[in-house]
């Protein structure tokens, strides 16, 4: 069965409660573990995205064309997700019981667990698409990612990360220090790098329509060792 066939069983399976949604991914794909973290990540992505939109009071045409950029779903199931994104909206249990739930994606319960970051990462990448994250959306975030056992200066990373231009800091998006020496912050640069190339994600179930995610962040990362690799040519 496809990713997108595990997609449509969900939501023609399950009722109006989005609870409904999470406990069929738990047990409809109990013997497909890598299927069940491929739909259980992107209902995270489609429930909480919705949420979010919802954070700063509009849901603006800015946020769902966001949203499609980091979700690539088929033409023909755009009625089956945008089934899922109105129930999210609608629902009136809290975004942060349902955090909560998708919290168990993280099957080791580390801190900064990266399939969390992901979904952080996606989240940002909506709140920022009418020009600035609100300070409603902010606090969504932050939320969302202290429900998902991110520290705070891992929860800075990510949001510098999502800084446009000169504000954006990148010491702080490869998570050095300016007093660091050049070598040193050559050598974490190259380990985000390999942590955070699209094929990782993969192995860590996220499913190809949000590689998009990866691209924004690989280009962050890029751009931050860039810059400082200039600055450090010029002094």
């Amino acid at each position: 069965m496809s990713f997108w066939d595990s997609l449509l069983k969900i939501v023609t399976t399950t009722g109006n409660a989005l609870a409904g949604v999470v406990e069929a991914v738990r047990t409809l794909f109990e013997g497909d573990p890598e299927t069940r973290r491929k739909v259980a990540f992107s209902v995270a992505m489609i429930a909480l995205s919705a949420k979010m939109a919802k954070a700063d009071g509009i849901v603006n045409e800015a946020e769902v064309s966001a949203f499609r950029d980091i979700f690539k779903f088929p033409a023909d199931q755009a009625k089956n997700v945008a089934r899922l994104y109105n129930l999210a909206r609608q629902d009136v249990a809290g975004y942060e019981a349902y955090a909560e739930k998708m919290a168990s994606l993280c099957s080791s319960c580390e801190r900064n667990c990266p399939i969390l970051e992901d979904i952080v990462d996606g989240l940002f990448h909506i709140a920022k698409s009418d020009g600035a994250v609100h300070e409603k959306e902010l606090a969504f975030l932050m939320r969302v990612a202290e429900i998902f056992k991110m520290d705070e200066a891992h929860f800075q990373r990510i949001l510098a990360r999502h800084v446009s231009g000169d504000d954006r800091d990148p010491y702080q998006v490869l998570g050095v220090s300016p007093k660091d020496d050049f070598t040193e912050i050559r050598k974490r640069y190259r380990v985000l790098v390999s942590e955070n190339h699209p094929d990782m994600l993969v192995a860590r179930g996220v499913p190809e329509e949000f590689h998009a995610i990866a691209n924004d962040r690989m280009a962050a990362l890029n751009a931050a060792y860039e810059a400082i690799e200039k600055e450090r040519r010029a002094a």
